[in-house]
């Protein structure tokens, strides 16, 4: 925010259109009147880009090429916020633009790694009270499916790998504590070591998919009320998880799929007939309109990773540095660690300026924006948070950017992180064991 009696066009236009959105008769309003109110509120900036506050009550900018809008993090310089002004021409806005009274309720939770801030000791009791109930499954009841099969035993049954599934499926970044509990209670169960390195463990989402196929199989093999118990199981520990703000999101996105079935009102066993995508498909079909999930389009999902990421650079902002610039920079930084052609999946996800700058600080070794890449393992200090819940949410928050953009090009995860995320490590890695926090109260987003 600025000072008081200091225009900021951004504060003001979010400010506008959350009052009008969140007002009654929005609804009522026929899509073509919605669609002339949101683009009577589209901004310019002195640079000449054009912004609107828009769906999931997020800000996008217009390729000035192709007119397309991309969901982008607006600027944070308080020049460029001060100097936008309502475009004087309307712009013909698209109905899946157009913000909804659900978007303005979305629960974000929080972006923050479980490296520094560790999973509350209740919420790790009751997983393990899950995992413990589940000991002694056979496994001819309860085979294996999909990747699960190589991270677990030969003898470890399925209910095993639902908890687990479903922790990884929840997490915002399943970046973790290499002495995390919530991973140690698994580790009798694991096939091999899990990936990373002495401090901490880069694990890959799951997908809702995995989870699918887990109660697919069972029902196709005869054995419906088996595959309604995994999925119990799933809905199980989502409750349990839900009350770390680094889970709820999904967590309850999730509880929210599969509760028709486990009330037998949805036709998941039919759909299982037809193969696990109809499973999955069903699923993302109950999926809260709020949430936004890689399996609805790993582009989309790219662009809100890269958001997160440009929101937790906030604090960088009294020092002068552009957050989005940054941002762009230290996507570079891991990009280079791949070959060139990884950043080409990229480009039509990114906004004209930060696909300009990705190119060009990848292209020249000499550019400036390199300056902010990690050297020898740790970030420069002038990018380091100035607390540990600051440096909690860049390693969560560059993580998740680094897992979409594998999703989207078809990368494989780097077993020992990334290079931004792995040198945040180093701001936290004395201070990695926390007091037993309440999580009984309101959970803020850190930033």
């Amino acid at each position: 925010m600025t000072a008081v009696g200091h225009w900021d066009g951004f504060d003001a236009i979010e400010r506008d259109v959350r009052a009008i959105v969140s007002d009654p008769r929005w609804a009522a309003l026929p899509p073509p009147a919605r669609s002339q109110v949101v683009a009577a509120r589209v901004l310019t900036t002195p640079d000449g880009g054009r912004w609107l506050f828009g769906a999931r009550a997020r800000w996008y900018r217009q390729d000035p090429d192709d007119g397309r809008w991309h969901l982008t993090a607006p600027p944070a310089d308080p020049g460029v916020r001060a100097g936008a002004r309502v475009a004087p021409t309307m712009t013909i806005i698209l109905p899946h633009l157009v913000p909804q009274a659900h978007d303005l309720a979305a629960d974000r939770g929080s972006v923050q790694g479980f490296v520094g801030p560790d999973v509350p000791r209740g919420i790790t009791e009751r997983v393990r009270e899950l995992v413990v109930s589940q000991r002694g499954r056979r496994r001819e009841d309860f085979p294996l499916t999909g990747p699960f099969s190589e991270i677990f035993a030969r003898e470890v049954a399925s209910p095993v790998a639902a908890v687990w599934g479903t922790l990884m499926w929840c997490a915002y970044a399943p970046a973790f504590d290499g002495n995390e509990v919530l991973l140690s209670m698994f580790g009798e169960f694991l096939a091999r070591p899990l990936p990373g390195d002495e401090w901490v463990r880069w694990l890959p989402h799951a997908s809702l998919g995995d989870l699918a196929t887990l109660y697919g199989e069972r029902v196709r093999a005869g054995h419906p009320e088996a595959g309604l118990r995994l999925v119990a199981l799933m809905a199980d520990t989502a409750r349990v998880i839900r009350d770390d703000p680094r889970f709820r999101p999904r967590a309850d996105a999730l509880e929210a799929m599969v509760r028709p079935l486990l009330r037998r009102t949805g036709s998941d066993g039919s759909a299982a007939h037809l193969g696990d995508d109809a499973v999955r498909q069903a699923w993302l079909e109950r999926c809260p309109p709020q949430v936004t999930l890689p399996e609805h389009s790993p582009g989309e999902n790219f662009q809100h990773a890269v958001y997160d990421l440009v929101e937790t650079l906030g604090f960088l902002v009294p020092k002068g540095a552009d957050p989005r610039a940054v941002a762009a920079s230290l996507l570079a930084a891991d990009l280079s660690a791949f070959p060139s052609e990884t950043a080409d999946a990229l480009y039509p996800w990114l906004d004209a300026e930060l696909r300009h700058i990705l190119r060009v600080v990848l292209a020249e070794p000499s550019h400036p924006l390199r300056g902010c890449w990690p050297r020898s393992g740790e970030l420069p200090a002038a990018l380091h948070p100035p607390d540990r819940a600051g440096a909690a949410a860049l390693l969560g928050a560059a993580y998740a950017m680094g897992l979409a953009w594998c999703r989207l090009s078809g990368t494989e995860v780097p077993e020992r992180g990334f290079s931004t995320a792995a040198a945040v490590v180093h701001r936290l890695v004395h201070e990695r064991d926390d007091p037993v926090p309440d999580v009984s109260g309101p959970h803020p987003r850190h930033f």
